[in-house]
């Protein structure tokens, strides 16, 4: 398979890694994404990229729960700077999405821009003069149980969170404990099972580079799936006000369940590259020297 330049910008977005890495990945992998981005992590090349990747992409996030608790909105929308993302127009726009999907009681997308707020969403981009997405949104409703959330002060990290019973203080603290730890799954046996099949060939390749004996790599492995499970399980996870107490034994002892939640980070996912401006500047200023005057 021929690998195209938009094949390797799609997985330099996704990794975070250089060109020459991503192209080489890709042709090992005859074109196939999610096999490089596989081949890379056993590799340990995304380790580093991790922390060189910081998500930099900008705007707000809005959360919107009626009184009774039955029904919840979370939207997140996106701009190009921060500047933008203060703007008073922004933030109504933020709303206005809001209220949408709260109004229409579902979280399909595309029928909510349809609906007139793509049209307002253009509007806006021409006042303020940068590129604005609606980049995702989502409605929780409940006939019999409790549905709460929290919205972190700088409206960048959210979460919605249903509970089977009304608990107000341990619905807030546990949609803050989303928001601080970001869990995947509600218990370890909701981990898709392709998903946990992946993190196990991962942990295999990376314990037979030790040399140790077979059954000293499988138990190797079998423990790093226990952690791994561990890390994304809500329920498994030390609560984030007491590290001593497991989310599940703060939910039992209080005699309720966490049916579902939902967590939302602005930009989460998001690579934006980064520009060295003085450097652009100095590049252009040398380049106009070599140049013969006219």
């Amino acid at each position: 398979m021929a690998i195209t330049a938009a094949l390797v910008k799609e997985l330099r977005d996704r990794t975070g890694l250089g060109m020459m890495d991503c192209k080489n990945a890709l042709q090992e992998s005859d074109g196939n994404v999610e096999q490089a981005i596989d081949e890379l992590r056993k590799k340990s090349a995304l380790k580093a990229a991790k922390k060189a990747g910081r998500t930099t992409a900008h705007g707000l996030l809005g959360v919107k729960i009626s009184t009774d608790g039955k029904r919840a909105a979370m939207v997140e929308i996106n701009c190009e700077t921060d500047f933008a993302a203060k703007n008073d127009k922004f933030v109504s726009f933020v709303d206005t999405a809001l209220n949408g999907v709260f109004d229409r009681g579902d979280d399909d997308l595309e029928k909510l821009l349809a609906d007139g707020l793509n049209a307002e969403r253009e509007a806006l981009v021409q006042q303020i003069g940068e590129n604005i997405t609606v980049r995702r949104v989502t409605f929780f409703g409940t006939d019999d149980g409790f549905i709460t959330g929290y919205l972190h002060g700088d409206k960048r990290k959210a979460a919605l969170v249903e509970l089977s019973g009304k608990n107000n203080e341990l619905g807030r603290d546990l949609a803050m404990h989303i928001t601080a730890i970001g869990p995947l799954v509600v218990a370890s046996a909701d981990v898709a099972q392709d998903l946990l099949a992946k993190e196990r060939e991962i942990y295999l390749a990376q314990a037979q580079e030790s040399g140790k004996p077979p059954e000293i790599i499988e138990k190797m492995v079998n423990g790093r799936v226990r952690k791994y499970l561990a890390e994304v399980s809500l329920l498994d996870q030390p609560f984030v006000k007491d590290g001593n107490v497991k989310v599940g034994a703060l939910l039992a002892s209080a005699d309720v369940e966490c049916r579902r939640f939902a967590r939302f980070e602005v930009g989460e996912g998001i690579k934006v590259e980064k520009s060295d401006f003085a450097a652009e500047v100095a590049a252009q200023v040398k380049d106009s020297d070599l140049k013969d005057p006219d």
